[in-house]
């Protein structure tokens, strides 16, 4: 069976997203800093960086690709779809899989649009649900049990998405959180590496870094 992954249409799309965000680093320097950015409310913060992909890796994407195809999961859930570049991995793995539908979150209405733009030039777009607004909120809506979780919004956040998702996380869950060597994550960190708090954690080194936690409890 050929990957979605190689399908013509979704490498195009890949490759345009990936060639856009490659200029992201000449346009932010402050985003690990919360010194100079997590003051501000979400939606501002959103809107200031409606312009800046901020996406997951190539390699991340592979990851998450195989994670999902390995567990295949009926529900996936991320947090931060921006313009879709993770959103593509995962629901060309749910495509794949035969099997499960992935709810994306997105504050920002002009990067929502984007990725519902390339989610359908992708082909992958019925494997979707895209969820405008606050994750907090939004995701509290999506049915449960959920087998994979991608935290890739606001690191401050994540944490609080997290615990929001645990009641509908299934046995043997899998949480992927992005961006890991930021210092705004390292509540997060802390949290999902304490045995008390139900994971079994890892690092792993993807580009700014990646934690692979299974809800073991």
């Amino acid at each position: 069976m050929t990957s979605t992954l190689t399908h013509p249409a979704v490498r195009g799309v890949l490759d345009r997203l990936f060639a856009a965000a490659a200029h992201d680093d000449e346009q932010v320097t402050d985003l690990a800093d919360p010194r100079a950015f997590l003051a501000a409310p979400d939606h501002e913060r959103a809107e200031s960086r409606a312009d800046v992909y901020m996406p997951i890796s190539a390699a991340g994407g592979e990851l998450l690709y195989a994670l999902a195809r390995s567990a295949r999961p009926a529900t996936v859930v991320e947090f931060g779809t921006s313009f879709g570049i993770s959103t593509i991995y995962l629901a060309a793995a749910v495509s794949d899989n035969g099997t499960g539908h992935v709810y994306g979150s997105e504050l920002s209405a002009g990067k929502l649009a984007a990725a519902s733009d390339n989610l359908a030039e992708a082909g992958v777009a019925d494997q979707v649900t895209l969820l405008p607004g606050d994750a907090r909120q939004t995701l509290r809506e999506v049915p449960g049990p959920i087998g994979l979780v991608l935290l890739d919004g606001w690191k401050d956040a994540c944490l609080d998405v997290l615990r929001a998702l645990e009641p509908r996380l299934a046995p043997g869950a899998l949480v992927v959180a992005d961006d890991t060597t930021f210092d705004s994550m390292a509540e997060y960190l802390r949290y999902v590496r304490h045995p008390a708090n139900g994971y079994v954690s890892v690092a792993f080194p993807v580009e700014d870094g990646m934690e692979i936690s299974c809800r073991a409890n």
